[in-house]
């Protein structure tokens, strides 16, 4: 997920530049404004056409597909491919556009007895309640200076988490300070606190009746308390004080990895996969190309899932000598890219 802030700068095409994160770095790609929304394009073979901040923006995606089109073939953008999909729960594919099924990790919201007593493990129930036992208070925080010290205290940790080097380690106040400040009007934070210390936050941006959790961190010094857990609980809590239909946390399932523990990790604390339509619009002969050869989303996907498997392991065994300090727990998890 790229939560960011526009920045009106002019490039050489005459489009305006808008500020984009991608696994942790700012960088700035070429933006043009169509029909309300902000459309950025990166890549440099195949340069993507996508929303900006997709996933959090509120109303229909792209409300008219072909007026849309139209407009972005005009733009100076000079995309190869337009890349959106549908919201949930709209998920029956109603365009006639090359599509294929992604996936959302989602927590359906009837109420929180309803998520607590029938999508909760027991085990998940008693990692809240041992947090709660533990000493863990976890409450809405105000987004000032001193939070934003306590989450750069938390980034600040450990350089690994998950086996990966950690994108957020090492940034400044005023970096952290500006990444968390985006979508403050529909935002909420909730900070996890031991002895008035901040040890993890949960920050969720609402979209019409969906919250998207956007950050979810602990850290790794108290996940014996399991404040994750706790976090997530009072974040059920709050959406359906709200009347919040849908609790949404990245993907359930990436490359295929069923088995790994961020999945796992989801699936103890009553998430679901929930599949939705993505669908790839070639604009250039150079985009259909890669639609028809499978290559719209980059020479990775052509990796088999095994292999993609072996990798990470070897990436993370490379990075436990490298770095071996503390590393993440089980209630530790990854986050989506902002």
């Amino acid at each position: 997920m790229n939560l960011t802030n526009s920045v009106k700068m002019t490039s050489p095409m005459k489009a305006e530049l808008a500020e984009i994160r991608i696994a942790g770095k700012t960088i700035y790609v070429p933006s043009a404004e169509i029909c309300g929304r902000t459309v950025v394009v990166t890549g440099n073979w195949l340069r993507r056409a996508t929303i900006k901040d997709e996933d959090v923006v509120e109303g229909d995606i792209v409300e008219n597909p072909q007026r849309f089109l139209d407009e972005l073939k005009r733009s100076p953008l000079q995309a190869d491919i337009f890349i959106f999909s549908q919201k949930i729960p709209d998920v029956t594919p109603k365009y006639s556009y090359p599509f294929e099924w992604d996936n959302w990790a989602g927590i359906p919201i009837t109420s929180y007895n309803d998520w607590w007593e029938k999508r909760l493990p027991q085990e998940s129930r008693r990692n809240v309640r041992r947090a709660a036992k533990r000493g863990v208070i976890v409450r809405p925080a105000v987004f000032d200076d001193e939070f934003v010290k306590g989450i750069q205290g938390i980034y600040n940790e450990a350089p690994v988490r998950q086996g990966r080097r950690f994108w957020h380690f090492g940034k400044d106040f005023e970096t952290v300070k500006m990444e968390n400040v985006t979508y403050l009007d529909r935002s909420d934070f909730l900070g996890a606190y031991f002895n008035d210390e901040l040890i993890g936050f949960i920050k969720i941006i609402y979209a019409d009746r969906i919250a998207t959790l956007s950050q979810i961190i602990s850290k790794i010094e108290h996940q014996d308390k399991r404040p994750t857990n706790a976090l997530l609980a009072k974040a059920l809590e709050v959406c359906d004080k709200k009347g919040v239909k849908f609790l949404l946390y990245t993907k359930f399932v990436y490359d295929e990895n069923r088995s790994s523990p961020l999945t796992e990790f989801k699936r103890r604390n009553g998430f679901e996969e929930m599949l939705y339509p993505r669908y790839f619009v070639p604009l250039t002969a150079k985009g259909a190309l890669a639609v028809k050869l499978g290559i719209y989303k980059g020479f990775r996907r052509l990796i088999p899932p095994p292999i993609l498997v072996s990798l990470r392991s070897l990436r993370s065994r490379i990075y436990q000598i490298q770095y071996p300090a503390k590393e993440s727990s089980q209630d530790a998890v990854k986050e989506p890219n902002i």
